[in-house]
């Protein structure tokens, strides 16, 4: 559960995506700013109290296993599920237009929210308070990371399990690409042995790469239960 704010307007300017100033009658935002500032604080406060909680918590883990760690633990997808987790997403003020082109289940779009919404309480009541919060609902995720191995490059790790399934190397191929180039969202494959395995989307071939990869481990486990 969100803590309660002393200044509730924080919380609202929090939940204000950008398109939703742009209709206020219609989003409902009474926030004059959006939530990109927060976004921006609450990355930076995100990652201070990840690596905090991460150092106290695995004392004999060298830096470049702490550092994947960290990564694991604030990448997009485990914000956004946050999110949902907390009903942000129902919460959030967005334009018609970007309510109907799916905004509410935008992952990139949630993960900014759930940073905003963290820069937020860091501003309304703290540090401590923060990581109260992200004690209670974000790290918890850390065993499971740890259970899927989700701390490791994706690509990497689907790469060793279909090597040791003795299956043909993964091959990425782009299927769309769409938007301007300063904010092109790209459509990735990703084919074992000819047949696709996941498709991932990401503002960049990298992102969507991981995503496909990701996607194509989930299908791994289906396929071949005791693998891994």
């Amino acid at each position: 559960m969100i803590p309660s704010f002393k200044d509730p307007q924080l919380l609202v300017t929090a939940l204000s995506h950008r398109s939703a100033l742009n209709e206020k009658s219609q989003s409902g935002t009474t926030a004059s700013t959006s939530n990109e500032r927060l976004e921006f604080l609450g990355d930076a406060v995100l990652e201070l109290a990840a690596t905090l909680y991460l150092y106290e918590d695995r004392p004999d883990e060298d830096e470049g296993k702490l550092t994947a760690y960290r990564s694991a633990l604030v990448r997009t997808e485990t914000l956004a599920s946050l999110a949902k987790e907390l009903k942000l997403h129902e919460k959030m003020f967005l334009s018609k237009g970007e309510e109907q082109g799916g905004g509410r289940d935008n992952e990139s779009l949630l993960a900014d929210l759930m940073e905003a919404v963290i820069g937020a309480i860091y501003l309304d009541q703290g540090f401590v308070v923060v990581q109260e919060f992200l004690a209670e609902h974000l790290f918890p995720k850390f065993n499971q990371i740890l259970a899927n191995k989700s701390y490791k490059d994706q690509k990497s790790l689907l790469q060793e399990e279909v090597q040791a399934l003795s299956l043909s190397t993964p091959v990425y191929r782009v299927v769309k690409a769409i938007g301007p180039d300063h904010n092109k969202e790209f459509t990735i494959e990703v084919l074992v042995d000819d047949e696709v395995w996941g498709v991932g989307l990401g503002h960049s071939k990298q992102l969507a790469q991981q995503a496909a990869a990701n996607q194509a481990l989930k299908k791994l486990v289906e396929k071949f239960p005791v693998s891994g």
